[in-house]
């Protein structure tokens, strides 16, 4: 694929997400979705693999359900009330097809089904994209309509993050776990979603925060599966031992930042006198930590415990890209001084 069409297709893409951010009308928002999704396709397919032909297939077949569901429940919303904003959505059954249809362009469970077989088919700059920029524009749509939709179903869907824990127990595709590592996550944000705009809006920036970084790491190593992060020391100890210290802030393994928005969604879940739910999350989540863990022992275990003093061809020599990931890091680590600041 060339540069320029490349750059057609990252433009579309941001086109798409900025349009459904700042509309207020259904049909804007569902043509932003529209454009989010086949900007995205190209880019899935791009290797001409068997394998990413078929991610984008599926990714094809599941947006486009989602956006048919989208476009249906504001039909039936404006033939009963006669309005296309998109914070007027009062009728019953297009709240609840709305929140399906949001589940499924998030990957939320129980419609978690196509994220984990679409990221294994992509290449890893494009499961990054997945992962971080295309959240955005259905977050947006669910923080606007939060009030509007089932709050029974958006927590009963949140709860479920157990699918995430569970599915990544025994993967050793790193693209795989990071697919279920999102599923987890955005079930923390739209369980509190109906309790604090605020505290889900954190949950998704330092969710952002931390994945992006920690997949340039496994973009600059050439990482996919477990066995390939034993090999990691030799490209640069430094950014080892960091990646191994963000996979433990992702896991939300105290006093690192992916620890700051879990404890302070409990706590918020406390205080609405839902202490069964924040349970069973606290619980839920130790699986998850779980995988986490499993991944830093393989990256603790290369790291050689003294600098070597020989210069080896096989070592990257520093560049932009390793320094900006030595600055990235650290700043999507140790946040958590902050809480002060930020806590509402």
């Amino acid at each position: 694929m060339s540069p320029l069409i490349t750059m057609i297709l990252m433009l579309n893409l941001a086109t798409g997400t900025i349009i459904t951010m700042s509309s207020y009308h259904w049909l804007l928002a569902w043509m932003g979705l529209e454009l989010n999704t086949l900007a995205i396709l190209p880019i899935i397919s791009k290797s001409h693999h068997p394998r990413a032909t078929e991610a984008s297939t599926k990714y094809f077949l599941t947006q486009a359900a989602a956006s048919a569901l989208i476009l249906f429940s504001s039909l039936v919303n404006a033939q009963t009330t006669g309005q296309w904003n998109i914070l007027q959505l009062e009728h019953p059954l297009a709240q609840i097809l709305l929140t399906v249809a949001l589940a499924m362009k998030l990957g939320l469970s129980p419609t978690h089904f196509w994220l984990p077989e679409v990221l294994q088919g992509s290449s890893l700059k494009t499961t990054l994209i997945i992962i971080t920029w295309q959240k955005l524009a259905p977050t947006t749509i669910l923080f606007l309509t939060w009030n509007q939709t089932s709050a029974l179903t958006i927590t009963t869907m949140g709860i479920l993050l157990l699918t995430g824990g569970l599915g990544g127990l025994n993967q050793t595709q790193l693209r795989k776990i990071m697919a279920f590592s999102s599923i987890a996550h955005l079930g923390w944000m739209t369980t509190v979603i109906t309790k604090s705009n605020e505290l889900a809006l954190l949950n998704l920036m330092v969710y952002i925060m931390i994945s992006a970084p920690l997949m340039l790491a496994l973009i600059l190593f050439s990482t996919k599966t477990v066995p390939d992060l034993t090999t990691t020391w030799t490209t640069s100890p430094l950014l080892t031992t960091l990646t191994m210290t963000t996979l433990l802030s992702l896991g939300g393994l105290p006093p690192l930042t992916g620890f700051l928005p879990k404890w302070l969604i409990l706590e918020e879940l406390l205080k609405q006198n839902m202490a069964l739910p924040a349970t069973l999350m606290a619980m839920m989540t130790l699986m998850s930590l779980f995988f986490y863990l499993r991944l830093s022992y393989s990256l603790s275990v290369t790291i050689t415990p003294t600098p070597t003093t020989t210069t080896n061809k096989w070592r990257i020599k520093p560049n932009m890209t390793t320094s900006l990931l030595s600055t990235a890091l650290p700043l999507s680590l140790m946040t958590l001084p902050l809480m002060p600041l930020i806590k509402p």
